[in-house]
């Protein structure tokens, strides 16, 4: 399972005790959880900036070190004893998280996390009287009003500047996330997807091939079955059976290397399909959402291939939809890194939800 729709999780439902809170400048925790990386802020409310908040403190973890979320969050408040903010230790209350996966009762559930998480167990270990979960991909969407211009790198860049619309943000990392930035007055609003999970479709010959391979093992193969770290196994997997060889790769990490360095033939193909595929399902996504305002990609695999993803069949497959073509062509494509900006994202949303209309 990757990045699914959300599912908000309030642990104080008042909204107007949370927005009491805020107009008090206190700072509060936002964390950005993936299946590989967790990135944790202590943020305060900004008025006069360009962002709705300022990064206090902030730390990225290594999901795999840790044995749960609430062990990486006491983790982090410990660390502010020793920075200018340690008189925050004992004024946090409030908490955004952006995570992968959804809300059931007090869990987040998602397969691609180490570990299980209990909401309860974070508030009543850490304090918090006001809690919410969204969608990590939903946070990036709601992050991408903010990003600047020099914090992107661009796929695909037009002579006209994107119109405004709907802004895809969509990428391959443990999982393949996606959401939809909707413009709207007096707050954008975010639609959380489950676009990863859609029937992967395949669009040369070669792919076809993979997914008759992929399909042997499993009763439904999606676009997260080969865009997403576990995915490049599965396609390097298939393409060394196709190609009657022996698979010597165990990792995403290896076969991109492999790739990157022409080492390995297999993992040249295998990237080759990858960012041909990637290609294919932007397109589609950017017709079916309407999203004129452009598409953002993230994830923890394309800032590694970024190069190779330039000069690889995405731009092609991305245009090639027909009639269609012409449209896309219009539309601005734009690779972004996580960074801070999921906790800037969740932070921001969080406070929008607080203050209502």
């Amino acid at each position: 399972m990757g990045e699914v729709a959300n599912q908000r999780h309030a642990a104080n439902p008042s909204a107007t005790s949370i927005a009491n809170a805020s107009r008090t400048g206190q700072p509060f925790l936002a964390a950005d959880v993936g299946g590989t990386h967790a990135r944790i802020g202590l943020v305060i409310r900004n008025d006069d900036g360009a962002r709705p908040v300022s990064v206090l403190h902030y730390h990225r973890y290594s999901c795999a070190d840790w044995s749960s979320l609430t062990e990486m969050l006491q983790d982090f408040v410990a660390q502010l004893a020793g920075t200018p903010h340690a008189m925050a230790q004992q004024g946090i209350e409030r908490c955004a998280i952006a995570c992968a996966g959804y809300v059931l009762d007090d869990a987040i559930v998602n397969d691609n996390l180490p570990w299980n998480v209990s909401i309860r167990e974070i508030r009543e270990s850490l304090g918090i009287k006001r809690l919410d979960v969204i969608n990590d991909f939903e946070a990036l969407a709601f992050a991408t009003q903010f990003v600047e211009a020099g914090e992107v790198r661009f796929i695909i860049e037009n002579a006209q500047p994107a119109s405004a619309g709907p802004v895809l943000v969509m990428g391959p990392g443990t999982g393949l996330g996606s959401a939809v930035l909707l413009p709207g007055h007096p707050h954008a609003q975010v639609l959380a997807t489950e676009a990863g999970q859609i029937s992967l479709a395949p669009g040369t010959e070669r792919e076809i091939e993979i997914l008759r391979v992929l399909a042997r093992d499993r009763a439904y193969v999606s676009f997260e079955d080969a865009l997403s770290g576990p995915g490049l196994r599965k396609v390097y997997r298939a393409l060394c059976e196709l190609r009657k060889s022996t698979p010597k790769l165990l990792t995403p990490a290896e076969i991109t290397g492999a790739a990157l360095a022409g080492s390995d033939a297999a993992a040249v193909e295998t990237l080759e399909v990858f960012c041909g595929l990637l290609g294919s399902f932007v397109g589609d996504l950017v017709l079916l959402y309407g999203a004129r305002g452009g598409a953002y990609l993230a994830g923890g695999i394309l800032p590694q291939i970024h190069t190779f993803l330039l000069a690889s069949t995405f731009k092609e497959r991305f245009f090639n939809k027909g009639v269609m073509r012409a449209y896309l062509q219009q539309i601005p494509v734009r690779l972004i890194e996580h960074g801070q900006l999921g906790v800037i994202g969740a932070a921001g949303w969080f406070l929008d939800e607080g203050h209502g209309e």
